[in-house]
């Protein structure tokens, strides 16, 4: 696993390095899935399975995405 940092335009845009794009095949351009942990953001190529599937599952028996949010909420208003 490799950690980096990376800017957020004024637009709220930001690059992929070529690097990642290539590995899950966004080179043409693709869609992600971003999940708001409320203290972090998980950021994945969309679709099923793999990484995707465990956070879906996680999610659910956590009392579903609904549940998280109103928790993340109490613990960071600004979430809300």
């Amino acid at each position: 696993m490799s950690i980096a940092e990376f800017r957020v335009s004024a637009r709220g845009q930001m690059s992929l390095p070529a690097d990642a794009r290539r590995r899950w095949d966004l080179v043409r351009g693709g869609s992600v899935e971003i999940t708001d942990l409320g203290d972090a953001l998980v950021i994945v190529p969309a679709g099923g399975g793999g990484l995707r599937a465990l956070l879906r599952r996680a999610v659910d028996d956590a009392g579903g995405y609904a549940e998280l949010a109103r928790r993340a909420a109490d613990d960071e208003p600004d979430l809300a």
